[in-house]
């Protein structure tokens, strides 16, 4: 395997990193008290990935299985324990673990633990992910929708959902 092809011809570098501090508010809080940061955005990386902050309440949550057709998405667990769906089982992550789902793979995610947890999402590209955090957000405080529009909705920013064990 070589490199890719260059994405940058100038002559020599720019200024151009962008840096997010640590002790930065998150960018969603949901009503359960999990917790979202945007640290790089599709639009923000020429559309080659996004890489959010995922920190659990102590609050049962996750989505259950569902694929992507369209992106590809990783998993790094920064603290506590997540449950990650790998297709066949519900597999207990810890801190240093790191998962990676193609894109079509079946996956899930979810703090059962009863305890905090974060992780770190990678999205390969870099769709336009906050759209749907943000619409889960909306769900999460009681907006109204009909099947139809969850169904829009889902095909939108592409989650198909399917059974696990």
């Amino acid at each position: 395997m070589s490199y890719p092809p260059p994405l940058y011809d100038g002559p020599a570098g720019e200024v151009s990193a962008t840096i997010k501090a640590g002790a930065d508010a998150p960018d969603l809080v949901y009503p359960n008290g999990n917790r979202v940061t945007y640290l790089a955005r599709g639009e923000g990386t020429g559309g080659l990935f996004g890489l959010y902050k995922w920190e659990f309440s102590e609050a049962v949550s996750g989505p259950d299985a569902h694929f992507h057709r369209t992106i590809s998405e990783s998993f790094y667990i920064l603290t506590g324990e997540v449950r990650i769906y790998d297709g066949r089982a519900w597999v207990t992550a810890r801190p240093g673990d790191f998962a990676h789902v193609p894109p079509g793979g079946l996956h899930g995610f979810r703090n059962e633990s009863g305890a905090p947890a974060s992780m770190l999402l990678h999205f390969a590209p870099g769709a336009p992910r906050e759209g749907y955090f943000e619409g889960l957000d909306r769900l999460a405080r009681g907006e109204q929708w009909t099947q139809d529009e969850r169904d829009a909705f889902m095909a939108a920013h592409d989650n198909h959902w399917t059974e696990s064990d």
